[in-house]
């Protein structure tokens, strides 16, 4: 799966929110200064060559809408994550966030708490 641009990824989050939307839908969810309509139009264009977003006609308008589920993005996210910074181990990454986060025991336990919770389900 292709990596995004933060501009990339600030259009994908706004379409995993909404579900689906056109250009103007879009722009209404992004934070102020709005961007230009054209160039939201342009990213979710590069969003669709890559494979990310699909679209359907209505009227003389697209509706677009995301092929790629928010979840299996954010997986692979993490995995290049750990993989490039963390030399594949999950145990240095949450050590590294310990330290320069400065977690209390307390966080860490309902951290773990809730992996085990998701590990059950």
């Amino acid at each position: 799966m292709k990596q995004l641009t933060k501009a990339e990824e600030d259009i994908m989050q706004v379409l995993w929110d909404l579900g689906e939307g056109n250009v103007a839908a879009v722009i209404e969810e992004l934070p102020k200064p709005k961007p230009a309509y054209n160039t939201v139009s342009t990213i979710i264009r590069i969003l669709e060559n890559k494979g990310f977003v699909d679209y359907r006609k209505e009227g003389r308008g697209h509706i677009y809408f995301p092929k790629v589920l928010k979840t299996e993005y954010s997986n692979e996210s993490i995995n290049k994550l750990v993989d490039g910074y963390f030399q594949g181990s999950f145990k240095s990454m949450v050590s590294f966030f310990m330290k320069k986060n400065d977690l209390s025991i307390g966080e860490l336990e309902s951290i773990l708490k809730e992996v085990d919770k998701s590990k059950k389900s």
